[in-house]
């Protein structure tokens, strides 16, 4: 899309099984799913509402073969597809899928330095006549790198798409590094923890309701890896897979206050922080029971 370079516009989960897939989504965060399918191509596209927000289509097998595993992937708007792909090889980014004209666009599937995967757009062809509204219930209300050395990741981002770094005033820290797209924020980067294999992006998607929608998620065959986590402001946020395997997020409000809370602070818990952003969010890498601990923290 002319003038968001940088800036995510597009987001597609890439499962082993759709069917499967298509049901728990629209169970989990509320989307209706709309078949868009051609005969060389299986695709659904999720909407929130009347708007196009996602994508869904099949991991190919020869994908499969070589490893590759269920994963959303966000794809990110440059000017020229064709430039962006061979800027990002030379800044020591992989190609993985050639620029190419798509149902969706002209597009690459890339990976950054650290093995990231991501994808470049131009020319979206999905129905979206604007950037994503983030605020919105069923929409992606933040990304989140974990990288395997985020200082050296936003480098490369930075090469890539011009971002730039919050400043103080954001509560950036060492351990968390808040990023801006012009003059959006747009997310933030941090080490990833050892229980997680590869570095990835993960998205956040808003839901009105956090206990109810991480009951959906049980319900309906998921995995609740992290949280609810309590963020300053009251909003929670709980990391979660899929039944194929894919992670993401979920971000909310709490309807019943004190339902399965995991607090800032609490008597008797040793945490070990990531950081807070400019949004007041909070990432919490690890949280584990500490006898000797006096207080949290």
């Amino acid at each position: 899309m002319a003038g968001y370079h940088g800036r995510f516009i597009w987001y597609e989960l890439i499962t082993t099984d759709m069917a499967a897939a298509r049901a728990f989504y629209t169970r989990v965060v509320g989307w209706s799913a709309q078949d868009q399918s051609r005969p060389d191509l299986a695709y659904t596209v999720f909407c929130s509402g009347t708007t196009p927000v996602s994508g869904l289509m099949d991991l190919p097998q020869e994908a499969r073969r070589m490893g590759a595993t269920a994963r959303w992937m966000g794809y990110i708007s440059v000017d020229d597809v064709d430039a962006a792909a061979d800027r990002l090889r030379h800044l020591g980014g992989r190609v993985y899928v050639p620029p190419t004209s798509s149902n969706i666009g002209r597009i690459s599937v890339v990976a950054d330095p650290q093995n990231a995967t991501l994808a470049l757009v131009d020319g979206l062809i999905t129905g979206q006549q604007r950037l994503p509204e983030p605020n919105k219930p069923g929409r992606v209300g933040w990304h989140e790198l974990l990288a395997a050395d985020h200082p050296k990741a936003f480098a490369f981002y930075r090469e890539l798409f011009d971002w730039r770094k919050a400043g103080a005033e954001s509560r950036s820290t060492e351990a968390y590094q808040v990023v801006l797209a012009g003059e959006a924020t747009i997310g933030g980067m941090l080490n990833k923890d050892q229980t997680d294999p590869v570095p990835f992006w993960l998205f956040y998607f808003n839901v009105g309701d956090i206990d109810a929608a991480i009951a959906r998620v049980e319900v309906a065959g998921g995995l609740v890896s992290d949280g609810p986590l309590e963020l300053p402001g009251g909003d929670l946020i709980a990391r979660c897979i899929d039944p194929q395997g894919a992670a993401f997020a979920l971000q909310g409000k709490r309807s019943q206050d004190g339902i399965g809370r995991v607090p800032a602070s609490d008597v008797g818990w040793s945490t070990e922080w990531g950081r807070i952003s400019s949004r007041g969010r909070l990432v919490v890498n690890k949280m584990r029971k500490d006898p000797t601990s006096d207080s949290g923290g």
